[in-house]
């Protein structure tokens, strides 16, 4: 229990760094972001409705401390703000809107990329040097090592412009009404085939060479030497013994990887139009929309921290060691 509440102590106080950063960081640059935001429309509207419109959008000349204040207890209260770029929404619904996109694209990639990295790792450390390991391993790490843009736009020229094969832009058909159809169930599928795709051909190197490491420094040990010599099956020796020691390092990278969800797929998102956070926040930050840019941050950062103060506590349960430590 010490172990948990010292590490819920550094996340706490990790978040509170965030939500000042947050805060102090658009106000500390040079230049009155209101000003850049009603520039365009500043001629054509009296200094009340410029008044007006300031404290619409949250907008205050108060001292600074004093709006940090204001702003932590509107932050308790789940307010973030308007969005200027797509007043009057508050923050907060332009956020859920990307977030289940986000969340359905990222956690199918983790997934897939998890189950298919891991069984390539432990099948090529097991039969290391076969014409599998010599292959599959050095193939995927080649893929992987192209930027995720480049292969976005390859994908999408080819798949998409080319073979007509998926949408190549957005989440599912405008046409289709939202709902558990299997119509537009279809539709999502379709639209998100191209960026699933992409998404796992960038992480599934990173799988696989975890699980390959960790699978060959476990095979030396002398408990899989016993279980050898007990004449225990090669399958059994190399799931049940070898890679379910193996696996539970990359728990680690499995919260990692979780938590990256929120931001590692801004590149893919804007590449094919996926309505994701990270669409969001490049429209955000081209159209200078301040507290959805603060809130996206603020949101990522939130989900980061609390996917790996997860792990850790899973951590305890699966290593005894931490527990004792």
């Amino acid at each position: 229990m010490k172990f948990i509440f010292r590490r819920l102590g550094f996340y706490l106080l990790a978040l509170f760094v965030a939500i000042s950063i947050n805060f102090f960081l658009p106000r500390l640059l040079p230049g009155d972001p209101a000003a850049a935001i009603l520039a365009p429309m500043g001629s054509r509207m009296s200094d009340s409705q410029i008044q007006s419109l300031r404290l619409a959008l949250g907008l205050s000349d108060a001292p600074l401390g004093q709006q940090y204040v204001t702003y932590l207890s509107h932050l308790v209260q789940g307010d973030l703000g308007v969005s200027y770029s797509q007043f009057p929404a508050p923050v907060t619904s332009v956020i859920k809107t990307g977030l289940k996109w986000t969340l359905l694209l990222g956690s199918t990639s983790l997934i897939i990329s998890a189950i298919i990295g891991h069984l390539i790792g432990i099948v090529g450390a097991w039969r290391r040097g076969s014409t599998f390991d010599v292959v599959m391993p050095p193939l995927f790490n080649f893929i992987g090592a192209f930027p995720a843009f480049f292969l976005a736009l390859g994908i999408l020229y080819y798949m998409g412009l080319k073979l007509h094969w998926f949408p190549i832009s957005h989440a599912a058909d405008d046409s289709i009404p939202p709902g558990w159809t299997m119509e537009y169930i279809n539709t999502v599928v379709k639209h998100m085939a191209m960026p699933l795709l992409v998404s796992v051909l960038v992480t599934l190197q990173i799988w696989i060479q975890s699980m390959r490491n960790t699978m060959i420094t476990v095979l030396a040990e002398d408990y899989i030497t016993m279980a050898e010599s007990k004449g225990l099956t090669q399958n059994r020796i190399m799931f049940n013994y070898a890679a379910r020691n193996a696996i539970l390092p990359t728990v680690t990278g499995f919260g990692i990887f979780l938590g990256s969800i929120l931001s590692g797929q801004v590149l893919i998102e804007q590449v094919f139009s996926y309505p994701g956070l990270g669409f969001l926040l490049v429209r955000a930050v081209g159209a200078r929309d301040y507290p959805l840019m603060g809130g996206l941050f603020l949101g990522i950062t939130a989900g980061v921290l609390l996917v790996n103060f997860l792990v850790d506590i899973l951590y305890t349960y699966l290593d005894p060691r931490v527990r004792s430590g």
